[in-house]
């Protein structure tokens, strides 16, 4: 009852604060995406690649998130980008790793029948490879987003905003209505990212009539 009531008083910065958690997770993961894809398609080309790009990647997520938000300020400075920046460097191991599983993980006979009706690589890439690897890839982008949406309330220490406030404001006060009142939305924020696609992987994903 206690948080419906902050929820009633304090619904229009519950609501901006959503939209910053938002931003910075739909603007990192477009990033991640933009970034990941390419680097896990190389690594699939360039096997001698797979250990540096996956190895980096793999380091990048043993560091804390506090640790890596600081280590990041004096190159961005207080505020969004750092966080961004952040978020996109955490998605990119399952994105990556997904990406190059999907790619090749593709039937070799599938790649061949591909190579005799004369495509070249960028064609079987795109026709082939691609829609039959994006249900990895998409699983990959769906982890990658429930982890940014978590990060994402960290955030809110280097003064990137988002649901992390109530959290880093009720930890102060040691308030638990001003904890449940940030972590509540940020898990259902969560799960409604990963409900909505999952549905996508369902609709889009290819398959071979």
């Amino acid at each position: 009852m206690r948080l419906l009531d902050f929820y009633g008083r304090h619904l229009g910065e519950l609501l901006f604060l959503l939209r910053q958690h938002v931003g910075l997770v739909a603007i990192s993961t477009v990033v991640a995406v933009l970034i990941g894809l390419p680097l896990g398609v190389l690594v699939a080309r360039r096997p001698a690649w797979q250990k540096p790009i996956l190895g980096m990647t793999n380091v990048v997520q043993t560091v804390p998130s506090l640790a890596l938000f600081g280590l990041l300020i004096p190159v961005f400075g207080i505020g969004a980008w750092t966080a961004i920046t952040a978020l996109v460097l955490y998605a990119l191991l399952p994105i990556v790793r997904n990406t190059y599983a999907g790619i090749t993980g593709v039937d070799p006979a599938v790649r061949e029948a591909g190579r005799g009706m004369g495509m070249t690589d960028g064609e079987l890439l795109r026709l082939v490879e691609l829609p039959l690897a994006a249900g990895v890839i998409l699983a990959g982008v769906r982890v990658a987003v429930v982890v940014s949406v978590g990060v994402a309330t960290i955030a809110a220490a280097i003064g990137a905003g988002g649901l992390g406030v109530y959290i880093f404001r009720g930890v102060a006060t040691v308030d638990d209505t001003l904890i449940l009142a940030g972590a509540l939305p940020a898990a259902l924020l969560a799960l409604l990212a990963d409900g909505l696609l999952g549905l996508a992987e369902r609709r889009l994903v290819w398959r071979p009539r």
